[in-house]
């Protein structure tokens, strides 16, 4: 049975475009996107066999565009009634055990989880899969979506600096920046291309706006208050009179914000659920505008240039430096 399944798993590869990149060796094209393939047999299982709830509720990404942050303030939003910020979960529970991922934990190594334990509601799950690879169940009930986007510059750059933690764990020399920035433009890059994912979920958000909210990371840094205003509403729990008069969102802002999190013991030790990383390798800067510090002025042109061409008549734009 096992050598069938090989089998069924070579001749899907063998079928798909692939190229070698960064250090993930090759990646496979995989209905129109890029991914290393142990994503793929998972993404697969994860089509086939998930089967989404109406209440449940959906965290997608881009990777390194803020998925860490996002986790945090849904969970935080949804389970407020049965947590006060003061006794959150999260004050022990890292985000990505709290919400865990579809393709990359549950459904990993191509296995079939028994959900039957989380059939309480709210459920929460996170994806780094385009919407066009989310389950069918998930596209067809009445479960809701939120995508956070993040500008393309930074977003690379925590990439990038993502990757080179695991490179040099393993021993690996650092990934070389402008050949890793050249992958990501051209749209080579785990999940990518960039471009394609957002527009995507932007798109889905401007046609079926019960169905899809799409936030930027780069207002949430703004105006966090008001977004989670439009996140809880949303997602159907609404912050009443009297919880805005008591401060709840400013408590639960200050709860998910970077430095907070980032200060917490268990976010500081710890094996992440994701392969080859620690907890504490989720949180760098989370900062709107570091790629100055690591971009030329010339990459920086080109990679604008590209948004705004792949961006042009969508009404989608991003931030791209602290206001």
């Amino acid at each position: 049975m096992e050598e069938v399944e090989k089998e069924k798993e070579d001749e899907l590869l063998s079928s798909l475009p692939k190229i070698k990149a960064w250090q993930m060796g090759y990646m496979y094209k995989y209905q129109g996107f890029w991914y290393p393939p142990h994503v793929i047999h998972a993404l697969a299982t994860c089509q086939e066999h998930f089967e989404a709830q109406n209440t449940d509720t959906i965290v997608a990404t881009f990777p390194k565009a803020g998925t860490t942050w996002m986790k945090a303030l849904s969970f935080a939003v949804l389970t407020r009634a049965q947590h006060s910020p003061s006794q959150s979960p999260l004050l022990s529970i890292n985000p990505h055990d709290l919400v865990p991922y579809l393709e990359l934990k549950l459904y990993k190594n191509k296995q079939i989880p028994d959900l039957s334990a989380l059939s309480s509601s709210p459920r929460i799950f996170a994806v780094h899969v385009p919407y066009q690879s989310l389950p069918e169940s998930v596209k067809n009930s009445a479960c809701k979506i939120v995508y956070l986007g993040r500008n393309p510059l930074d977003t690379f750059v925590s990439f990038w600096h993502f990757l080179n933690k695991s490179a040099g764990k393993g021993g690996g020399e650092t990934l070389p920046l402008e050949e890793c920035f050249d992958d990501f433009c051209q749209g080579v890059v785990a999940c990518g291309p960039f471009f394609d994912h957002v527009l995507g979920y932007w798109k889905q958000s401007l046609e079926r706006p019960d169905k899809v909210l799409f936030l930027t990371y780069e207002d949430l840094k703004e105006d966090p208050s008001m977004q989670l205003k439009r996140l809880a509403e949303f997602l159907g729990c609404p912050f009443s009179v009297e919880e805005e008069r008591v401060g709840v969102i400013q408590e639960i802002t200050k709860l998910c914000s970077f430095n907070v999190l980032k200060d917490m013991e268990h976010n500081k030790t710890g094996k992440s659920p994701i392969a080859n990383f620690d907890n504490t390798d989720f949180f760098r800067r989370g900062v709107v505008g570091d790629w100055i510090n690591f971009l030329t002025p010339e990459m920086g042109e080109r990679l604008s240039n590209i948004m705004e061409q792949k961006l042009a008549g969508s009404g989608l734009g991003f931030k791209i430096r602290p206001q």
